[in-house]
């Protein structure tokens, strides 16, 4: 028997793919071939194919929201919920081939849920694509759910867009929420109500979100770049801070794999790459001298894709590209895709052509006049001067001694712990990441391993002082362990939420330690992500025990005070945005 097996529970993204797995196994015991479909946004698989659906006898889908099925029509079909095919999956499924029945060209289950509810559709997107992204689609399904809204979420994260949205969904919305940290595409959306936030305002307002997305979205015209999508909304901070970050988010996998790769030519010797021919030359080839130089071009390149659109990607890549040449460093790539991007935003704007020839503007003319004003500016005025104080800050970085050494960490890991994954937090991370392209490591480790303790210390929290907190909260506890450990401070979130005058100085405090300590013990770190696991990648970080020690100082710090400042719980902790 042919079986089609599909999941979606947008409520519980674990869920999914453990329904699917157990599903299939069960399939594979009775003789069945299968071919599985997840709707889940961390989820690897490829949508079924018309020639699977073709040859399918029968197609089970578990779902727990609003699902079309119109692609199964005369099909045999079942549905179901994850907690009956749980249950006995083997079993489940025969009765699913005893029951089925051919699913007719309207599936009135599948159209009432949405019936008279308001519906949304979303984009989530935050610079790294890990945390912020999935945690703030989350929180909104549920707060979608819990308020009777129809809701349809795609996330932008670390492995591309998933959950992609479907333009039928877009064009039956009622709004279109963007809830991103950094600029994306909006051009599908032209003559839609469109809202924008951040995703820290839909992770811990989810449902004051949705309600304003109803009541505030503006309608976006045609050709309105993503930059200025939502104008109108001015609470919503979209200029100089959101530009540097997208240009952060698209250079961070050129960061990843290139100190990564660096890292594993160390592994045959520290100084094995300077031996010709070998696998350790190749690889400081390939991290050192190609990725890390297309780091500076990709940062300028996007910082002016955000501030211009397209036109603004080829100017700001040219100004990186001379920034890199210059010495003027990711300081320089940072001025480089400004200019470039308000270079090419205001020949768009203020230099009027003929109707005839206006459509060569975004392919000739912008990037023209974009590119030469950028590397007249980068040559004659900003490059000299910019790598002098690049050369000044990195020399003051390598030679400082012991006392500033702690008091750049200090000031690191405060600023990781403030706001738990906001813009203070992203600021000290941008800054960190920068300066991996001027090979100064210590700061990047002070960051990665503050911005691990309030997650862990909240853990640590949960473990020693049981009695003051609720089941939920020690559930949340065991979460933020793991996210901890991955490097993911969003998983104090929930506890910041709910007790922020308590949390907030506890994290600040175990952060400020751990990240005076890294830089006392003299930690470098080549990888900006990862967390404890790219301590497994040999030479990736030096003094790893040292490094280990800190990390566990300032978590055991926050934990210790927040157990002791915490008041006993009397109310149950929300933890769905956390789930």
């Amino acid at each position: 028997m042919n079986l089609l097996i599909i999941t979606a529970c947008p409520n519980g993204m674990v869920t999914s793919v453990l329904t699917s797995r157990l599903l299939e196994a069960a399939a594979h015991r009775l003789g069945w071939s299968t071919a599985v479909e997840v709707h889940d946004p961390k989820a690897i698989g490829s949508p079924l194919t018309a020639e699977q659906i073709a040859e399918a006898d029968l197609v089970v889908v578990v779902k727990t929201g609003p699902l079309s099925l119109q692609r199964f029509v005369g099909k045999r079909v079942v549905q179901s919920t994850p907690s009956e095919a749980l249950l006995d999956p083997e079993g489940f499924l025969r009765s699913a081939a005893d029951t089925a029945t051919e699913l007719q060209p309207v599936d009135e289950a599948d159209a009432a849920p949405s019936a008279g509810k308001p519906r949304l559709v979303a984009i989530t997107a935050c610079p790294t694509g890990v945390a912020h992204t999935f945690m703030a689609a989350e929180a909104l399904q549920q707060a979608a759910t819990r308020k009777g809204y129809d809701l349809q979420v795609e996330t932008r994260g670390s492995v591309g867009a998933r959950n992609v949205l479907d333009p039928q969904a877009i064009e039956e919305a009622d709004a279109v929420l963007l809830a991103t940290d950094i600029e994306v595409d909006v051009t599908r959306f032209a003559g839609k109500r469109v809202f924008r936030c951040g995703t820290g305002v839909a992770l811990k307002q989810p449902e004051a979100t949705l309600d304003r997305a109803l009541q505030e979205a503006a309608v976006l015209g045609g050709g309105v770049t993503a930059s200025a999508a939502t104008g109108e909304q001015k609470a919503e901070k979209t200029g100089v801070y959101k530009h540097l970050l997208t240009g952060v988010s698209y250079m961070l996998p050129m960061v990843v794999a290139g100190g990564l790769l660096i890292a594993l030519s160390f592994v045959f010797g520290i100084e094995a790459f300077k031996e010709e021919g070998t696998l350790a030359a190749a690889l400081m080839k390939i991290g050192g001298e190609t990725a890390f130089q297309l780091m500076v071009p990709l940062l300028a390149g996007y910082i002016a894709y955000s501030i211009a659109d397209r036109p603004g990607l080829a100017p700001g890549m040219i100004g990186g590209l001379l920034a890199g040449t210059l010495g003027a460093g990711f300081i320089g790539g940072i001025i480089a895709g400004f200019v470039a991007g308000y270079a090419a935003k205001a020949v768009s704007r203020w230099i009027p052509l003929p109707a005839s020839i206006e459509s060569l503007k975004p392919i000739l003319i912008i990037p023209l006049l974009a590119s030469l004003v950028t590397g007249l500016v980068m040559i004659y005025i900003v490059g000299t001067p910019v790598a002098k104080l690049l050369a000044g800050l990195t020399e003051f970085l390598d030679t400082m001694g012991t006392s500033n050494a702690i008091l750049l960490g200090l000031l690191l890991g405060t600023m990781m712990c403030v706001d738990l994954g906001g813009p203070v937090n992203k600021a000290a991370y941008a800054f960190s990441v920068g300066l991996l392209a001027s090979q100064s490591y210590a700061p990047m480790a002070a960051t990665m391993a503050a911005g691990m303790v309030p997650p862990i210390g909240m853990g640590i929290a949960t473990l020693i002082a049981r009695r003051k907190f609720a089941q939920t909260e020690r559930e949340a506890g065991k979460a933020a362990l793991v996210l901890g450990c991955c490097f993911i401070s969003e998983g104090a979130i929930p506890f910041a939420a709910k007790d922020p005058l308590r949390v907030i100085p506890a994290s600040i405090a175990g952060g400020a330690l751990t990240g005076a300590l890294s830089m006392a013990f003299g930690a470098k770190l080549l990888a900006p992500h990862g967390g404890l696991f790219v301590l497994l990648i040999p030479n990736a970080i030096n003094h790893a025990l040292l490094y280990l020690v800190a990390i566990l100082a300032g978590s055991l710090l926050t934990g210790v005070v927040y157990a002791l400042i915490k008041r006993p719980e009397t109310q149950p902790l929300a933890v769905g945005a956390a789930a």
